[in-house]
Parts: C-alpha cells; structure tokens; sequence
C-alpha cells in the first residue's frame, strides 16, 4: 500500500468532507473548483461537483473545463493510489466529446481492474488508458472521456 492509499485509510473514519478538504489543501485546483471526494479506493475513484457559480459557463451548466477536471480528478487519484512511491504519476492525455448539455451536479467514477492493478505494480514505466463514467444529476452522460496516464521513475537513472 503507498502512501496515499495509507492516508486515505486513515481518513476513511471521518466525514467525507474531512477527506475533500485534506486532498484540496495538497491539490490546490481541486480545492478551489469544490470537487468533494466521495469515495477513494484502489479499486474506484468516485468524485463530484455541484453546479454553482464559480464553476458555471455561460448558459448555466458546469464549464467543460470543470467536466474534464473531473475526469482528471478521478482518474488520477485511483492511479494514485496504485502507483508505487518511486514513482511519478503523469496524465499523457485526455479525449472528450460533449454530446448533450448537462443538468445540475456531475459525478466522475474511474476504476481500475485488477489486470490494470498488477500491470501498474510491476512496470517500471508505463502508460494506461482508465475508465471514466461522467454522469449530471439527471443520470446522463453529457460527456464521453479517455484519459491515459503514465508513470515513471521519481529518479532518472
């Protein structure tokens, strides 16, 4: 287990809002936009956004921006709590479609495999494509993503 995962234990015995404000003190962007972390595992990453005003386009809906914040988040944070301390998560890319507007609070949920969980355990570099699902309050998918991250060592040799 690393050492987000044993942080993210440790707090798992609190309120989830204990958790959103901890991860939004280290990842300042996630702090200011209001993500709340709502479930953290190494299995899944669930996260989510209410529509307010700081993060809301012109016609009233959550800005793409923010929707590709999401998919970042959760993807990111369920790499992160496989990925061994030595090394560096980085996000290699991400493709978005927008194919209908959304309504209200967006939910994004990432999950790995147990496949995907070794081949990141035992890689010393490498990259993986990671599931995402975003869904608004209305239980649509407004936007389809992939998102591939890699790691690498922290140190070169």
């Amino acid at each position: 287990m690393n050492r987000l995962a044993k942080t993210v234990s440790k707090l798992q015995a609190y309120p989830t809002w204990v958790l959103s404000f901890a991860v939004g003190r280290i990842v300042k962007f996630t702090g200011t936009s209001g993500i709340s972390y709502d479930l953290m595992s190494t299995d899944k990453v669930i996260v989510s956004m209410k529509n307010r005003p700081k993060v809301r386009n012109h016609i009233g809906q959550i800005h793409a921006a923010a929707m590709m914040l999401l998919a970042e988040t959760a993807t990111g944070m369920v790499l992160g709590m496989n990925v061994p301390d030595d090394k560096l998560p980085l996000l290699k890319y991400m493709n978005s479609k927008f194919v209908k507007r959304s309504q209200g609070r967006m939910v994004a949920e990432a999950t790995l495999s147990e496949e995907q969980k070794q081949h990141i355990l035992t890689t010393d570099k490498g990259d993986i494509v990671i599931p995402v699902t975003i869904t608004d309050e209305a239980s649509n998918e407004p936007v389809i993503c992939e998102v591939c991250w890699a790691w690498v060592p922290k140190k070169r040799k």
